[in-house]
């Protein structure tokens, strides 16, 4: 008989988990998602949901009591509330490791004392913190808030004392830290997974293109030197090693142009720029996901074409419902997430890319730029 997963988050994530859990009967009978969102996008492929806030204690006691396992895909949980239910259910990503993750100070210091390569960062509690920590970083900083900032909400960039004041302001009395501005050539991450059993594996780097922060296309594999993608990979397998519990982490990474690597943030759940699994490997990052948490040995990570995956987003100039997204062609995969209502930037699908034999990365760009018009959302 199959185990009962439950679910923190039920958006896209949480769809394409849900979606991969379908196709393991004999390991998971039924799936059930907290989600504040009526009809969110992990209910329209079968969920049962759970419809209230992320860190509703009695919701995820509720989620706790009918579930024998719990996972997230979303860092808000109350890694307190997780902590307290553990007797009813199992969860991994282990609380312990959520409540390091969810404050990014909490999450460099971890990963310092640990000897992996972060940014120089401080905390800031005063201005006057903020002014010392520019004075010791120079221009420009990053001033970040500590919990509860994702997609690029939650960074300030500091460019001229003239900005401090700004800055300091932007984020109404939230708990912050300061961190050097990294001259980076590229970011890259590492979708990275550890199975209950403490069995590590790493899909190869890809390289992540963002824009208005936000994650658009990512590109696999990365176009990095051999011997900094083994860089990357054993920063991340050290990572891994370190931090307890189980599942798919997403590790975000700044290649510098001396071809050091730097860890920029880590999400303890499966990572956008991890959706290019779902064609290019033989195992997606879902099924890994789901595998590691199980205590199931883990699938093979290489990447068996090359794929470009592409975020649809809304128009920054427009909210309501749109037309309907309509892309066909040999090798191209879309994924809609089921979101009728268009917001700005807010993430609505992706279409993956996929490289024939031979094909280059350089070719499969190319292609994609004949594409993109065509996945332009317009109002309906």
């Amino acid at each position: 008989m199959g185990k009962i997963l439950g679910i923190i988050g039920g958006g896209q994530l949480g769809m394409m988990i849900v979606e991969a859990a379908k196709k393991m009967p004999e390991h998971i009978s039924k799936i059930i998602v907290l989600d504040p969102v009526p009809n969110c996008s992990a209910s329209q492929v079968g969920a049962e949901q759970i419809i209230a806030d992320f860190k509703d204690k009695n919701a995820i006691i509720e989620l706790a009591k009918k579930s024998d396992i719990i996972t997230y895909e979303i860092e808000s949980g109350d890694s307190e509330v997780l902590k307290s239910v553990e007797k009813d259910s199992e969860i991994n990503p282990s609380p312990e490791t959520l409540k390091i993750i969810q404050d990014k100070f909490l999450q460099k210091s971890f990963l310092f004392q640990n000897s992996i390569p972060v940014p120089e960062f401080i905390q800031v509690k005063s201005i006057l913190d903020l002014e010392r920590g520019l004075e010791k970083f120079g221009y420009p900083s990053i001033l970040k808030a500590r919990r509860d900032a994702y997609d690029g909400r939650g960074n300030f960039k500091i460019d001229s004392p003239e900005q401090i004041q700004k800055a300091f302001d932007y984020f109404k009395e939230k708990n912050l830290m300061l961190e050097k501005f990294v001259p980076f050539k590229m970011e890259v991450s590492v979708i990275a997974a550890r199975n209950t059993k403490g069995q590590i594996k790493t899909f190869p780097p890809v390289e992540n293109i963002h824009e208005d922060s936000i994650l658009r296309e990512t590109i696999a594999p990365a176009r990095i030197s051999e011997k900094v993608a083994k860089k990357a990979e054993n920063i991340a397998k050290t990572t891994m090693s370190v931090l307890n519990g189980a599942g798919i982490f997403g590790i975000e990474m700044f290649v510098t142009k001396n071809d050091e690597i730097v860890i920029n943030e880590i999400a303890p759940r499966v990572h956008n720029s991890g959706h290019h699994t779902l064609q290019s490997s033989e195992i997606s990052q879902f099924e890994q996901h789901l595998r590691a948490i199980l205590g199931l040995d883990l699938g093979n990570t290489t990447l068996m074409h090359p794929t470009i995956m592409y975020n649809i987003l809304g128009p920054k100039n427009f909210e309501g419902e749109y037309k309907p997204i309509e892309i066909s062609g040999e090798n191209i995969f879309l994924k809609m997430y089921g979101k009728k209502i268009s917001k700005p930037l807010r993430k609505l699908g992706h279409f993956n890319l996929v490289g024939k034999q031979g094909e280059t990365i350089e070719q499969l760009l190319e292609k994609l730029e004949s594409l993109k018009d065509k996945v332009k959302i317009t109002p309906a």
